[in-house]
């Protein structure tokens, strides 16, 4: 059985705040169907000051999927560290992962964006130095122990639900990202399909003489939409996957990989490319993929129409699945 993850980054452009707050309260509300369906995995992320409305509060968004569900884990892949205080972090996870029963992974990550790093006032050239400081501060926050931060002695409480601590990796494409996960002895999340980066941070782990693990994408981690007419859904909702496309584009330099990274300028050429998928379920089923990524509200698709590709991935896709591993 793949894993399944439905992915929302709340992206709405030029939407106003009622057309918001309706599509907040639909992506937990399809969160909590998607629980009670066995979809293994909810994943969401962060970024500041976009002007498509980009979700810029993870752990709040998580918080209110934990709320409404059960069983399923929530991702936060990734969060941008070096923006965030690190003992603030620390019992904002650790409340989430009490409240959730340990179902928080978080990927630690330090973004690729100057004007985030400006919008908050962090000096985007101290990045590592700071990504080092939050890393080692959740480490030692959540043991419960007194630790000396930043000069003064202090100990945070509460602790964690899960021992020793809540799913924290090293998210990344670059060698600094690799050793800074193998030194700390955390688990490494390359941002994209990078089978040298993965064997450079086992090297590392052995010569830091720390355990670790590595979850890397697949060479294609494609991002999903289900839907009856694949060819009407491309020509009616082809251009909230592009604008998606078109974003992350402009904000990708040449020196960043990522499993989401797509040279398309038209819906035809993104449709060829592959990076977004519109499948009929049988088409989903015939992928035979360890994971299926559905992405229902892809740059800022209808509400509803998100909620066909949701039901129809749950009831035409899932059982299909699980018969075959059964």
């Amino acid at each position: 059985m793949p894993v399944t993850v439905v992915r929302f980054n709340l992206v709405a452009p030029g939407a106003a705040p009622a057309a918001l707050s309706a599509r907040y309260r639909a992506a937990v509300e399809m969160a909590a169907y998607a629980d009670e369906r066995g979809i293994s995995t909810v994943q969401t992320e962060e970024h500041h000051g976009a002007a498509n409305n980009w979700l810029p509060s993870p752990f709040a968004f998580a918080g209110a999927v934990f709320g409404a569900t059960r069983n399923i884990a929530v991702t936060v892949s990734a969060v941008i560290g070096p923006l965030h205080d690190p003992l603030r972090l620390a019992e904002e996870i650790a409340v989430l992962d009490l409240l959730s029963g340990g179902r928080l992974v978080t990927v630690a990550g330090i973004g690729y964006r100057p004007e985030e790093y400006a919008l908050f006032g962090v000096d985007w050239k101290r990045r590592g130095r700071l990504q080092d400081e939050l890393l080692q501060t959740l480490l030692k926050a959540w043991s419960g122990e007194e630790f000396t931060y930043r000069g003064h002695r202090v100990r945070l409480t509460p602790r964690p639900f899960t021992d020793p601590h809540p799913l924290l990796l090293v998210g990344g494409s670059s060698r600094a990202a690799a050793r800074r996960a193998a030194r700390l002895g955390l688990p490494f999340f390359p941002s994209a399909h990078l089978p040298e980066l993965e064997a450079y941070y086992k090297e590392k782990l052995t010569e830091y003489g720390t355990e670790g693990w590595s979850l890397m994408p697949a060479a294609e981690t494609p991002l999903l939409h289900i839907a009856e007419d694949p060819d009407r859904a491309w020509t009616v909702y082809g251009e909230h996957f592009l604008h998606e496309a078109r974003t992350y584009a402009s904000w990708q330099s040449g020196q960043i990989r990522s499993a989401v990274r797509s040279a398309a300028t038209t819906v035809d050429e993104l449709r060829e490319e592959g990076v977004y998928r519109i499948l009929t379920p049988e088409q989903c089923v015939a992928l035979g993929a360890d994971s299926l990524v559905l992405h229902p509200l892809a740059g800022g698709m209808p509400v509803a129409e998100g909620w066909r590709s949701l039901r129809l991935f749950a009831e035409r896709v899932l059982p299909v699945l699980a018969d075959r591993a059964a």
